[in-house]
C-alpha cells in the first residue's frame, strides 16, 4: 500500500474535519453521566459520515444523489437542532432544574441528531472528496475510505479527551448546554449564509 496516499488521505481528513472535534467534545460532555452515551455519539459520528462518503462516493463514479444546489440546506439541520436545545436549555433554566438534571432528563444526544449535525456540517466537504475519488480510481477511493473510517475513530477519542479533561469538563459542564445550541445555529447559519441559500 503505498504510504503516500495514506497520508494525503489522513491531511484531507484532519483539514476537512477539524471542527468535528469541538462538535464531538460538546456532545461527549453533554452525554456525560448517561449511560450509553458513547456508544451513541459514535455510532451517529460514523453513521453520518458513512452517509457523507456514500454520496462522495457515489458522486466520484459519476452519480449524483444530492444536487449541489441542496447542499446549502444542510445548514437547516444543526439550525433546528441548535434551537431545539437552546429552548430545552432555556426550560430548563425556567423551570429550575439544575444543569445536570436537564442533561438527564435529555439522556445526552441520540443517534440521529449526531448523525444529522456530522453529515450537515460535512456537506460542503462532498465537494472536496469527489474529485479527488473521481481521479483516484477505485484502489485509492479505497483507501481513503479505510483511512477516513479510522480517523473518525481517533477524532471520537479526541473529542471524548478533551471532554473529559478536568479543566475542559468543568468548562463544558458549566457551560455546555449554552455553548452546544450557540455552536449548532453557528454551523447552521454559516452553512446556509456560505452556500447562499434563500438568497443569502
Amino acid at each position: 500500500m503505498n504510504v503516500g496516499i495514506i497520508g494525503q488521505a489522513a491531511g484531507l481528513f484532519a483539514v476537512t474535519n477539524i471542527d468535528d472535534i469541538l462538535i464531538l467534545a460538546l456532545f461527549f460532555a453533554q452525554g456525560a453521566g448517561h449511560r450509553g452515551s458513547t456508544l451513541r455519539i459514535v455510532a451517529g459520528q460514523y453513521l453520518g459520515f458513512a452517509a457523507i462518503l456514500v454520496v462522495a462516493v457515489a458522486a466520484g463514479f459519476g452519480a449524483t444523489f444530492l444536487p449541489e444546489a441542496v447542499i446549502p440546506y444542510l445548514g437547516l439541520l444543526p439550525l433546528a437542532l441548535g434551537l431545539k436545545a437552546a429552548w430545552q436549555a432555556w426550560r430548563n433554566h425556567r423551570d429550575g432544574e439544575g444543569e445536570k438534571e436537564g442533561g438527564a432528563a435529555s439522556g445526552g444526544p441520540g443517534v440521529p441528531a449526531v448523525a444529522a449535525v456530522t453529515f450537515a456540517n460535512g456537506g460542503d466537504n462532498i465537494g472536496v472528496y469527489v474529485p479527488v475519488f473521481a481521479t483516484e480510481g477505485i484502489g485509492g477511493m479505497s483507501v481513503y475510505v479505510v483511512v477516513f473510517l479510522l480517523l473518525i475513530a481517533v477524532w471520537c477519542l479526541a473529542g471524548r479527551f478533551f471532554a473529559t479533561h478536568p479543566v475542559i469538563a468543568k468548562t463544558l459542564s458549566r457551560w455546555g448546554h449554552i455553548l452546544l445550541p450557540v455552536v449548532l445555529i453557528a454551523i447552521g447559519a454559516l452553512i446556509l449564509i456560505e452556500g447562499g441559500a434563500f438568497g443569502l
